[in-house]
This record gives C-alpha cells, structure tokens and sequence, in this order.
C-alpha cells in the first residue's frame, strides 16, 4: 500500500470518529433528558429539548410537541405543542405530521378543520410519490400485477374443477347413477 491511500484512510478514519464525537452528545443528552422528565424534573428535560431543538433535532421538537399537548410535567398549551410538532414535521418527522392531522382532526388548539387534517395524514405519501412513475417502479408494479393475475387464474381454474365435480356428482346421485347414502346402508346389512 502506497503512503496516499494509508494517509487518506487515516484521514476518513478521523473524520468518521470525529464525527461520531459530535453525535454522541444528543445521544447522551437525549436519554438525559427523558430520564429526568421520568423522574419528575421536566423543567430540566424541557430546556435539554428546546436546545437541541433549536439546533434542528426533530426528535427534541416532537417531544417537547408532546409535552406542552398533553400538558405532562408543563401547563397544557395545544398552540404550543403545534409549533414544536411543526418544527418535527418541517424536518420529515411523520409521528409529528400526524399528530399535527390529529390536531385538526379534534380541533384541538387550531379550528377543526378534516381537509388540513387529511392533508397533514398523507403529507409523506405525496411527498414520496414522485418515485411511484419511475421505470424500476413501473416496471416492478407490472411484474406484480402480472404474479397476481397468474395466481388468481390458477386459483379460479382449481374452484371451477372442484365445483364442477361437485356438480356432476350431484347430478349422477339425482339420475341414480350412483347409489345413495341410505341405499348403500341398506345394502351394507
């Protein structure tokens, strides 16, 4: 191995576990954070929060969006706890986007409102449904339809088969063709 590729690893390896040194304070702070709002101290986990939130974390902003709703360890303020899940949902989060939907679903510190509240429901389908009119997809969902179709046919061909000899015995019996259940008991004895 030439000196480049062995300091370029050496580099990535540094910049990897420097990386992984940044992640572990939330990491560390979060469980903090829900520990001591298990024990009680939910002004202390509620300032944890708010800083990581205000940093961008979705995670920081959807619990303190659960907090302030349902007023555990803080005063309830629904206005409040729509804006903490706003700032989940503006990163992707869908726990938030959905209790979002909730809250327009109840009415609870917006109006009543069932379209923004659909809206709020799907907001991750739509978001992703750009991938739905790629050729790979298109391409699968054809494949799909096609081992479907294939079953369903297979299983409707085995249906008529067994109904069908149902019938044509039911018919042989009616005709007596076959000997009935009481004939053949009788012819037992």
């Amino acid at each position: 191995m030439s000196a480049l590729p062995a300091r370029l690893l050496c580099i990535a390896c540094l910049l990897l576990s420097a990386a992984a040194v940044r992640a572990a304070p939330i990491d560390v702070e979060m469980r903090e954070a829900a520990q001591r709002h298990r024990q009680g101290d939910t002004a202390a986990a509620v300032a944890i929060w708010q800083r990581w939130a205000g940093q961008g974390d979705a995670d920081a902003a959807y619990n303190l969006g659960l907090v302030y709703q349902h007023g555990d360890g803080v005063p309830a303020d629904p206005a409040r706890a729509l804006t903490w899940y706003r700032a989940a949902a503006d990163k992707g989060d869908k726990p938030a986007q959905f209790q979002i939907g909730l809250m327009y679903q109840n009415g609870e510190g917006v109006a009543a409102d069932p379209a923004e509240a659909h809206r709020w429901f799907t907001l991750h389908r739509r978001h992703h449904m750009h991938h739905a009119h790629t050729p790979q997809m298109v391409a699968w969902r054809q494949q799909a339809l096609a081992l479907i179709d294939d079953r369903d046919r297979r299983e409707q061909l085995a249906a008529a088969r067994r109904d069908g000899a149902v019938v044509v015995a039911e018919l042989q019996r009616r005709a007596g063709l076959t000997p009935r259940p009481a004939q053949l008991a009788l012819a037992a004895d």
